[in-house]
């Protein structure tokens, strides 16, 4: 008896006894029976212990100590004699018509919600890949509701005919709240007119201008916020447009030395060691141009430092209109730029929030997608992503049977 209560602990399944064990180099095969018991009918309600006959199942489990693991139940049928109704012996551990464990269920589930494809799952459990899909494909999404903070993106998805899709997340609470398959104004209209979306106060996204049109219509009592990272990037491309422009009319080493020295160049001047900053000195000097690209680089980076919108407007004014008069294609766009979206710049000096967590996942979602070789079913790709991010997901409740 107490063997038998330390080999139900060892295999983790209540009330099974174990008869034998089969080992080879890839399985074990563990032949059990549940333990004998009286069961009611499920017609007439009647006790029976009478057993009609034996019928074996084979389960396959968990994989443990390396191998796969099968199980082979010895399956009781009993019978009533009361309605003479013949019916399996109860089993907590396995649905009816199924042939895997619960718990293998589960494991599957837990595997899907790190980066695994379906086919290397397929393979570490002993399972068909469709059959992988099957036991994923049957978990719903949770509900969805507009957070205080909305962060909307876009990522290389190339899935449902699309090359873009959509992301939306809290990052207030980092999490992912939905995936859409396309981000053309349409899409983003027919999904947030659905919610209420008078709780959110603030909207934060990149400078694509469909966003921007989705906030003001949408989202009229939040506040537009530009990520950092994008407004920021603006500046960084005008003055590599001028440095590879000047570089061009350099002779071949010192073109070559140039282009090495990129990073050195966009980085803040005062971020630099003595001996960093002489580089860069002989560098300006090297070309008319470069020296006044360098310099507005340097003066946006004073921009950014503000410490509140109303500074930084006044910085950013002063900033534009000599990127304007400096005769530089380049920073002229780039300053009309930032005329265009200023509203959007100067309110991320006064809120913390960032697309920061978004760029995360999006970063996440690119190996996810490389590991399957890509998704061409959208639904399945989105559910892929929300069970890997979502917390609601992520705690799934383990009461819910799984096919």
């Amino acid at each position: 008896m107490l063997y038998n209560h330390f080999t139900e602990k060892l295999i983790g399944l209540q009330g099974i006894i174990v008869k034998k064990v089969f080992d080879n180099d890839k399985s074990k095969s563990i032949l059990i029976e549940m333990q004998k018991k009286p069961h009611n009918c499920p017609c007439c309600g009647t006790t029976t212990s009478t057993i009609h006959d034996y019928r074996k199942q084979v389960i396959k489990d968990i994989p443990a100590f390396g191998k796969h693991v099968i199980l082979i139940l010895n399956k009781r049928r009993y019978i009533c004699k009361h309605c003479k109704k013949r019916f399996f012996e109860e089993n907590s551990w396995l649905p009816h018509y199924h042939r895997i464990t619960n718990r293998l269920a589960f494991h599957i589930l837990n595997k899907l919600s790190e980066v695994s494809s379906f086919t290397s799952v397929a393979k570490e459990v002993n399972l068909s890949i469709s059959t992988v899909i099957r036991i994923f494909d049957e978990i719903g999404a949770p509900s969805i509701s507009m957070p205080k903070v909305l962060s909307i993106d876009e990522f290389k998805g190339n899935t449902n005919g699309e090359k873009y899709q959509c992301i939306i997340t809290d990052p207030v609470s980092k999490r992912v709240l939905d995936i859409l398959p396309a981000r053309y104004k349409h899409t983003l209209s027919d999904y947030f007119k659905r919610f209420d979306r008078s709780e959110t106060t603030h909207f934060v996204s990149d400078m694509w201008s469909t966003y921007k049109d989705i906030s003001n219509t949408y989202f009229k009592n939040a506040t537009f916020v530009v990520d950092k990272y994008h407004f920021i990037r603006q500046v960084i491309w005008a003055f590599e447009a001028v440095r590879k422009e000047e570089q061009k009319k350099f002779a071949k080493t010192r073109r070559v030395y140039f282009k090495r020295s990129k990073s050195l160049l966009s980085k803040q001047y005062k971020h630099l060691s003595i001996e960093q900053k002489q580089q860069v000195d002989n560098m300006l000097y090297a070309s008319e141009n470069i020296l006044k690209a360098y310099s507005l680089k340097e003066q946006y980076f004073d921009f950014l430092n503000s410490p509140n919108s109303k500074i930084a407007r006044d910085k950013l004014s002063r900033w534009a209109l000599l990127a304007e008069d400096s005769g530089l294609k380049s920073f002229a766009d780039c300053a009309k730029t930032m005329q265009n979206w200023s509203a959007g710049i100067l309110n991320s000096f006064d809120c913390p929030y960032t697309n920061g967590f978004t760029e995360g996942v999006n970063n996440k979602i690119k190996v996810l997608k490389r590991n399957a070789y890509g998704y061409r079913n959208f639904e399945r790709f989105r559910k892929r992503i929300l069970h890997i991010f979502s917390s609601n997901w992520q705690n799934h409740d383990k009461n819910n049977k799984v096919a």
